[in-house]
């Protein structure tokens, strides 16, 4: 039997929000991975999908003819779907809204890139922009800790997308260096959230479909193709990436 839906990416924060959702809408669908690491992304096919060369891109036969991309539309897009995960009232819709907004906006481009800095490049090669990305991150752990500290979820009264779309993020605190004993609300949210059962089977599902794929294609990659990955064109000054001793 064909999955009615089926959502190409790959293991990042922005693909697992998505399928977060899927599961907890208890939905049928295929994951298809994306060889992100070897240029996949940039392939004609890929490319019809998303001009943006950017995963995860949903096709969904509700909307034939018109994959859809964006972490954050595609969650809107399925809780107007199902009715699920986002609030009809007025106030807590607009909250939920301005929480997912805020992730899109502030936590996923303020982590993503100072994972440059703590995954991809040498420590201390640039000392100014990490500095900087670090600042940054401290400040968001510590707004999303306190906004946690006195309320369940991260708007309304329930769990939202707006926790969907942050959870995956958040596992990046320990990896940035942050105590996570400095951030107890956040650490229970978390922990939460990864106990709920559709979570798990998400996580599962995640695992089989793209961990060993990633680690192949990562074996494979050339400096090129991670130099292409994170956006480093020709011309550029030299890198110093971390998995590159030159």
């Amino acid at each position: 039997m064909t999955a009615s839906l089926i959502l190409h990416g790959m293991s990042s924060p922005n693909v697992t929000k998505v399928v977060l959702m899927l599961e907890e809408c208890e939905l049928d669908y295929e994951l298809r991975h994306v060889a992100l690491f070897n240029q996949e992304q940039f392939t004609p096919e890929f490319l019809r999908l998303n001009p943006m060369a950017k995963v995860p891109v949903l096709e969904d036969p509700l909307l034939p003819g018109q994959p859809l991309a964006e972490s954050g539309a595609i969650l809107v897009w399925l809780a107007e779907r199902e009715g699920k995960f986002l609030p009809a009232a007025a106030g807590p819709r607009a909250e939920t809204m301005q929480w997912l907004m805020h992730q899109m906006a502030s936590y996923g481009p303020m982590l993503g890139q100072y994972n440059h800095f703590t995954m991809a490049l040498q420590p201390g090669c640039e000392p100014y922009a990490q500095g900087r990305y670090h600042a940054q991150a401290a400040r968001l752990y510590r707004l999303l800790d306190d906004r946690l500290s006195h309320r369940e979820w991260l708007a309304g009264s329930a769990y939202s997308i707006a926790d969907m779309a942050m959870h995956p993020w958040a596992f990046y605190l320990e990896q940035h260096q942050f105590d996570p004993a400095a951030h107890p609300a956040l650490i229970a949210w978390r922990s939460r959230i990864a106990e709920r059962p559709a979570v798990i089977r998400a996580q599962h599902r995640i695992a089989e479909a793209f961990h060993a794929r990633i680690g192949a294609t990562m074996e494979k990659a050339t400096r090129d193709d991670f130099e292409r990955f994170y956006g480093i064109e020709a011309g550029m000054p030299p890198t110093k990436l971390a998995r590159f001793s030159d």
